[in-house]
């Protein structure tokens, strides 16, 4: 799993059929102090997120395709599964 924000909206004119009515998503990947952690991800959005919103992206392809509610054997790699509303970091923890 990762912890990113969405910094996008992808539109496609032609997608697979399990992902019709599903929104897709860019997401930037993030540290766990906020800051960006490589490139940005495409993801099927299963929470309703938005431009700006910290989100918790699943990156295992069953659960992923699993909390979009698809069929099994939707090509389905990363999904938005969850919004973060805080991230507290204890003290000598890693």
């Amino acid at each position: 799993m990762l912890i990113a924000r969405v910094v996008g909206d992808l539109t496609a004119t032609q997608k697979h059929p399990s992902h019709e009515g599903r929104k897709i998503l860019v997401v930037q990947p993030l540290n766990l102090d906020g800051t960006n952690r490589g490139d940005a991800l495409v993801a099927l959005d299963a929470v309703g997120a938005g431009v700006g919103d910290r989100v918790l992206v699943a990156t295992d392809g069953f659960a992923a395709m699993t909390a979009v509610g698809r069929p099994p054997g939707s090509p389905i790699d990363m999904a938005v599964i969850g919004f973060i509303d805080h991230v507290e970091l204890l003290p000598g923890v890693s």
